[in-house]
């Protein structure tokens, strides 16, 4: 259900038109979708697809408010993101990946006022056997993370999440300078 936007204070609509005017990358489709309604009194949510060929990357990314604060939260809203990523073979070998990919959620948020940033990353190595033994292993990455935004200007933190999406998938960051195009909207 969309959040009611003739009962939404007016917080939260400053949220949502900074959600609808965020800016990200060209190689990423987002689309709004159904947001939980049980978690908060308004929530918002929008699903995400890295479309760059050879590469798999989807996520969502839910924001919830409390016009009266959570203290769980440390404030009226929430972000929570999610990023499924398919990475390479030589991941699954890797220690450290979980480090890393928490490292490029950190970079992605840097700049992005908020707080109370916490999360998990999960590895799962899929490796096949008997006449199935030919064929690599796969290894599917899942990063979710919530934060608390510090205003209610959303936009950077979407742009932020689509940056970690890509990132994911193994592409290269936009360079410094290079202004971001809008994404595929559906």
């Amino acid at each position: 259900m969309a959040p009611d936007r003739a009962t939404a204070p007016p917080a939260f609509l400053e949220a949502l038109r900074s959600i609808a005017g965020a800016q990200v990358r060209g190689d990423v489709r987002v689309a709004e979708t159904t947001a939980p309604s049980r978690i908060a009194p308004f929530a918002a949510a929008i699903d995400g697809e890295v479309t760059a060929p050879e590469v798999e990357a989807t996520g969502r990314f839910v924001l919830l408010h409390d016009p009266d604060g959570n203290d769980a939260w440390d404030g009226t809203f929430r972000v929570v993101a999610l990023v499924k990523a398919l990475a390479d073979a030589e991941v699954g070998a890797d220690d450290i990946w979980a480090d890393v990919a928490w490292s490029r959620l950190e970079e992605a948020l840097e700049g992005v006022p908020h707080r109370q940033r916490g999360g998990t990353v999960t590895k799962v190595v899929s490796r096949s056997y008997g006449e199935l033994a030919e064929r690599p292993d796969e290894v599917r990455i899942e990063l979710r993370a919530s934060w608390t935004p510090e205003t209610s200007v959303i936009g950077p933190h979407i742009t932020a999440w689509t940056e970690l999406m890509a990132s994911c998938a193994g592409l290269p960051p936009v360079p410094e300078g290079v202004t971001l195009l809008r994404g595929t909207r559906a």
